[in-house]
């Protein structure tokens, strides 16, 4: 069977700042999922520059093919766009439940830490990482209750991003395609799960 593979969300679901198309989030895990011996039908419909509340827009847009796995990374601009935390969580799990009552399975990806980018002063780092941390608690309950699967943000991915700046494109915020294929490699492993388990309910 052919996996259907939607991705949603923010700039980061979209590329921004990678140099290829083919060095984007969904073209990497694409060619993962293809690695692991599935057909895979990708479709893209983040939008740059998306917050939570766009996810409903996206997920309408997408209404026209019946999805078996689906990539949702969003949060980054809620915070910047001080998107309201409660109401951001509802949007997002609204999204979700909405994309698993389609029988999608559904690997979100939360807000990063943002600390880690060039504009934040050292001073407020702390702050902006504890903001990220609080958001990213309210994602993860929503995703969860909602039947999603939340990837795990690791230290050890933030803490490479904060040391490498090539991980950065030049805009010091979006990744690079070095940053996306790090990304990519951190939640490989859970969406090949989700893959594989999407095939075997279909099978």
């Amino acid at each position: 069977m052919t996996l259907r593979f939607l991705v949603l969300g923010d700039s980061l679901a979209f590329g921004t700042g990678a140099a290829r198309p083919q060095d984007t989030l969904g073209s990497r895990l694409t060619r993962t999922l293809e690695q692991a011996g599935a057909e895979v039908e990708l479709q893209v419909v983040a939008v740059p520059g998306a917050t939570s509340l766009d996810l409903a827009a996206q997920v309408r847009r997408a209404a026209g093919s019946a999805a078996d796995l689906a990539l949702l990374v969003v949060g980054a601009n809620d915070i910047t766009h001080q998107v309201a935390p409660a109401q951001a969580a509802a949007a997002l799990g609204a999204a979700v439940a909405e994309l698993r009552q389609r029988g999608a399975e559904v690997l979100v990806v939360p807000t990063p830490d943002l600390s880690s980018v060039a504009w934040v002063p050292p001073a407020f780092r702390a702050v902006v990482a504890a903001v990220c941390d609080q958001v990213r608690t309210r994602q993860t309950r929503a995703a969860e209750a909602a039947g999603g699967v939340v990837a795990a943000v690791t230290a050890e991915l933030t803490a490479r991003f904060a040391a490498e700046p090539a991980l950065f494109s030049a805009d010091r915020f979006h990744p690079s395609s070095a940053g996306y294929a790090l990304v990519a490699e951190a939640l490989a492993p859970q969406l090949v799960a989700l893959a594989a388990r999407r095939t075997d309910d279909a099978a």
